[in-house]
């Protein structure tokens, strides 16, 4: 019995001075990102020196080399670019609405056209607007009550879910797909409610998709605040109508890069750990929050290390994904030369949530990695991280997962998100440093104690 109390006390006492020894590199850690980060500057010259980051455009191909300046300069063991073929999407000349009321007369809205849309042309569309707030809604009309008419999706993100990405997914879908299932039934274009939080005069874009077997029609979103005045006026007027006008353009690919910097680890250098965010952007602003701030705090996690002269066991990189916002072409193509090259990735980790206070990590992993990472907890505690709960991931580590990669995303606090999410309103003044340096120092706390333990 003796043998037995000695053996377990020394155990017990290896596993306190484990994790005095975790909870003191994870405290140099956060000190680092608090007193010498570079995270808030990074994102300032990302954001006003560079600015819109839409795949295909001028702006991406110069944040693809920021990005790789930026990691060299830092003296990460290897960096790379590596190809990519992107959609090439543009804009053009600014979006026109207005609805026309025989009662109220002509009324401006604030529209602007999805990602991935074609264009009115310079004639524009003038036709009758109905309005639906389900794709159920627009089956029982059919092509007798959508036929050459504009189809308005209503539906709004549901104010009364306390995690903001839910509201947004249980309205998403009508931008994604709405263009296709209105012109199914012969609709002439398709306008949705933008996927905001709030009331505002600005509209919110966001990527798009057109089915094969239907026609192509013109997509918009318009603003929160003027899609309840149509709303409001379509129940007084039925036979209101609405003029668009867009000038957007599909071309044809062009060839990108994501771009990876790497710490070779000591021990384990065939096991990766991987931290990413998109470097792709919408053409509306800057890209700060989305996802800009992901980009600087996946390259923070790695100087980090570098500055405490931390040597990994494993392998960390540093992955800036392209064309996140209009394909998933970056994350598909790192997926799938990961596969090729055979590579082991241990664990990926996405920030694309903004940059605003920490409150924990999602999950998309077998239920014991899951147990390990929450076992975590006491040690992330104290730095506000305490929210393991939620499912999920992120977009561009996604493809990984079939390879057995444990997914994990940042989740920070999500409630002022939306209200600059796809917007012209994504702008560096709008985040603070001291949320986005805890958010690095986070990501990096989690990378520590992943490389240290395993999964």
């Amino acid at each position: 019995m003796k043998k037995i109390i000695i053996v377990f006390a020394v155990c017990a006492s290896i596993t306190a001075l484990s994790q005095s020894k975790d909870e003191a590199n994870i405290k140099t850690i956060f000190d680092n990102a608090l007193k010498s980060g570079q995270s808030y500057e990074m994102l300032e010259y990302l954001s006003t020196k560079i600015g819109q980051r839409l795949s295909g455009s001028a702006g991406a191909a110069a944040g693809v080399e920021w990005s790789r300046q930026a990691m060299i300069a830092y003296g990460f063991d290897s960096v790379w670019l590596q190809p990519v073929m992107v959609p090439h999407w543009v804009r053009g000349k600014a979006e026109v609405a207005r609805i026309i009321s025989n009662r109220e007369g002509t009324i401006d809205v604030n529209i602007c056209a999805l990602g991935g849309s074609v264009g009115t042309g310079s004639g524009g569309i003038s036709a009758q607007i109905v309005e639906v707030k389900n794709f159920d809604e627009l089956k029982q009309l059919g092509a007798k009550g959508v036929q050459g008419k504009i189809v308005y999706f209503s539906r709004p993100m549901d104010p009364t879910l306390i995690d903001t990405f839910s509201g947004y997914s249980g309205a998403v879908n009508q931008r994604s797909s709405g263009a296709s299932e209105a012109a199914k039934y012969g609709a002439v274009a398709a306008i949705v409610r933008s996927m905001g939080s709030n009331i505002e005069e600005y509209p919110h874009t966001g990527g798009m998709r057109y089915a094969d077997d239907v026609a192509k029609i013109p997509a918009v979103a318009i603003s929160t605040a003027h899609g309840d005045r149509l709303s409001a006026l379509l129940t007084r007027d039925k036979d209101l109508r609405m003029y668009i006008e867009t000038h957007s353009q599909i071309l044809d690919d062009v060839l990108s890069y994501n771009v990876i910097g790497e710490l070779r680890g000591s021990e384990k250098p065939d096991e990766i750990i991987v931290v990413g965010g998109h470097l792709d952007s919408w053409d509306l602003a800057q890209g700060a929050h989305d996802d800009g701030a992901g980009c600087v705090q996946s390259i923070e996690v790695l100087r980090i290390f570098r500055a405490m002269g931390y040597k990994p066991k494993r392998t960390i990189r540093a992955v800036m994904y392209m064309n996140e916002e209009n394909g998933l072409r970056g994350g598909t193509k790192y997926a799938e030369l990961a596969k090729q090259n055979k590579e082991h990735h241990v664990a990926a980790i996405e920030s694309d949530r903004g940059g605003f206070t920490p409150r924990g990590f999602t999950m998309s992993a077998p239920e014991n990695v899951k147990s390990k990472i929450r076992s975590w907890k006491p040690m992330l505690e104290p730095y506000g991280l305490t929210n393991f709960n939620q499912e999920g991931g992120g977009a561009d580590i996604g493809p990984l997962g079939p390879q057995g990669t444990a997914l994990i995303g940042f989740l920070p606090d999500s409630q002022r998100y939306f209200n600059y999410h796809h917007t012209r309103e994504d702008t560096f003044d709008k985040v603070d440093k001291r949320e986005l340096e805890l958010g690095a120092a986070s990501m990096a706390a989690l990378v520590y104690l992943i490389d240290q333990n395993g999964l």
